[in-house]
């Protein structure tokens, strides 16, 4: 089979195309995700903290050539010194949990809208009359007591 071909039989089964949308809806749903917790979850958390930005927050681990005392860590780049971002870390972990907070929620929901309800599926087994037995559904005969069951079409 030559690699185009195959190639297009994987890009056109159902799980590529539902992967792909599935990736596509993830992008967009992290913008949304940052939006949240840059814009709306950060800043009462900054409020709470007495006015604290946690993307701004930063260590020196080397001074700059020059030295320097600086307000963001794109400052402290920019001036040549090492910083530790610990800030933009703390921002991108609340990212992630409410990510996957919200991915577990839906995946419940899908499981949820999937579970046949109980008492609906058909019944798989029966008993036999005589020996109280289980038996398959479909039996015409008991395997334990070698009785007939009512109603078994005969051959």
């Amino acid at each position: 089979m030559g690699m185009i071909k195959e190639f297009k039989e994987f890009a056109v089964k159902g799980n590529a195309i539902d992967m792909a949308v599935g990736i596509i809806i993830g992008a967009a749903f992290g913008g949304i995700v940052s939006s949240l917790v840059k814009d709306v979850i950060m800043p009462p958390i900054g409020v709470i903290t007495g006015g604290l930005d946690f993307s701004h927050q930063f260590v020196v681990l080397k001074d700059a050539p020059a030295g320097g005392i600086f307000s963001t860590p794109a400052e402290a780049a920019a001036a040549g010194a090492v910083t530790l971002n610990y800030g933009n870390f703390i921002t991108l972990v609340i990212n992630f949990l409410i990510v996957a907070l919200c991915v577990f929620l839906l995946v419940r929901a899908i499981n949820r809208m999937k579970r046949p309800e109980p008492g609906l599926a058909p019944p798989v087994s029966k008993d036999c009359p005589h020996c109280q037995m289980t038996i398959p559904i479909k039996a015409t005969r008991c395997p334990h007591c070698t009785s007939e069951m009512a109603g078994a079409a005969r051959a």
